[in-house]
């Protein structure tokens, strides 16, 4: 029997993308590897007001206002609230269209994939056959079947985080920590010659926090051990001694994916479609934000009888990767590019500057709601706002900027 649509995967990306399918009342499988309504392990954040513009705000298990930085002496205060996800609720937010939809789930790994004029037929490793007249690939940074380009070393965020009980508190009370960029529990040496890494922390109430070691991006990643390490001499430094761990949480994901090829026929979402923001390292508040839109322009092309199965894997492409975030992706990789290259002092004068931007142009850069000219203007000013040594670490082509800085401009 041949369905509208399988998705591949049942993580966030897989059921925002088949919720939505599920709501344009398609027929669509799953197929999963696990079961998909077992719990996520990972934390997921976002900036409040992106959820507020979705009247979503309700999926937050934690909200902070008092959400501050350090990159010097004194603390930047970014005056917008941040909040992290109720995972058991995001997960339900997703499942119950795919349940009202009479999604059917298929349990398995997928193998090899062959296509027609009409559809696609996919085989699991235990031989069952699934033949959809869509294949959307939803699996992960490591897709089954979506294709990328090669084009250099891929930069990984990597991050060691505990959720437990400290004594003293490691933020204060209320407190959201976005980026602790101060390294001085780390010698003159180590500062010198190692990368960069900062402290993302928060009070979760009940005399519980979350503290996590992070390395905002680097070809390699930073190991998991090191990252430990740091964390564990940072708090040290500042007299707090880790007394019990509810949780450990251990993060690694691609920063600079280059997109797929947008002319196969498998359509990809979420981090299988390269969707990570390279600058933020952001996706699920991206995945609520158009999971309903790349629905609803697959539906229509699926309902077009003037489209075959290639035209329709090119509507879904379309609206996944529309020319404006082909560009705006372009614009970002150069950035991360240059960020990579610069040194914890460099980094501290970036984000000093970066976060001097006027709110909406540091959030929706963040956030990847400007528009290109909007991102453009953004990055003008920022330039303007750095000192002498960013400004020249911006402007000095190295390594694979130009063809990224080409890529930008010709999107």
């Amino acid at each position: 029997m041949t369905t509208d649509v399988l998705v591949i995967g049942s993580g966030p990306a897989a059921l925002a993308i088949a919720s939505g399918l599920c709501a344009e009342g398609l027929r669509v499988d799953g197929l999963a590897a696990g079961d998909p309504h077992a719990p996520w392990g990972n934390t997921y954040g976002v900036w409040a007001p992106e959820l507020e513009a979705q009247g979503l705000d309700h999926l937050l298990e934690h909200r902070w206002s008092n959400c501050i930085s350090h990159f010097g002496s004194a603390p930047v205060v970014h005056q917008h609230d941040y909040g992290l996800f109720d995972r058991t609720k995001l997960q339900a937010h997703w499942l119950e269209p795919c349940e009202r939809g009479h999604l059917r789930w298929h349990r398995g790994f997928a193998t090899t994939i062959s296509h027609d004029q009409d559809g696609s037929c996919l085989s699991t490793a235990a031989g069952e056959q699934l033949r959809a007249r869509l294949v959307i690939d939803a699996s992960g940074h490591q897709p089954v079947f979506v294709q990328r380009p090669d084009r250099g070393p891929i930069a990984y965020q990597a991050a060691y985080g505990v959720v437990g009980r400290f004594s003293p508190a490691p933020v204060e009370p209320d407190q959201f920590v976005l980026m602790d960029f101060r390294a001085d529990h780390l010698t003159a040496e180590e500062r010198q010659s190692e990368p960069p890494t900062f402290l993302y922390a928060m009070d979760l109430g009940n005399g519980l926090h979350f503290v996590e070691e992070t390395s905002l991006a680097l070809a390699p990643a930073v190991s998991p051990d090191v990252l430990e390490r740091r964390l564990r001499r940072r708090l040290a430094f500042r007299g707090v001694a880790i007394e019990a761990i509810r949780d450990q949480e251990h993060c690694l994901f691609p920063m600079n994916l280059p997109l797929p090829d947008l002319s196969q026929r498998v359509v990809g979402f979420g981090g299988a479609a390269s969707m990570v923001h390279p600058a933020s390292g952001y996706l699920v508040g991206a995945l609520l934000r158009r999971a309903p839109g790349v629905a609803a322009a697959i539906a229509a092309a699926l309902n077009d009888p003037n489209l075959n199965a290639d035209g329709v894997a090119a509507a879904g492409w379309s609206a996944v990767w529309p020319a404006s975030l082909v560009r705006k992706h372009a614009i970002y990789q150069f950035g991360l590019e240059k960020l990579m290259r610069f040194s914890e002092a460099e980094l501290h004068q970036f984000f000093t500057a970066f976060f001097a931007l006027p709110l909406p142009e540091w959030y929706g850069f963040l956030a990847n709601t400007l528009t290109v000219p909007e991102l453009l203007g953004a990055m003008l000013r920022l330039f303007a706002l750095a000192p002498n040594s960013v400004r020249l670490g911006l402007i000095q082509p190295q390594g694979r900027e130009l063809a990224l800085l080409g890529r930008a401009l010709a999107g």
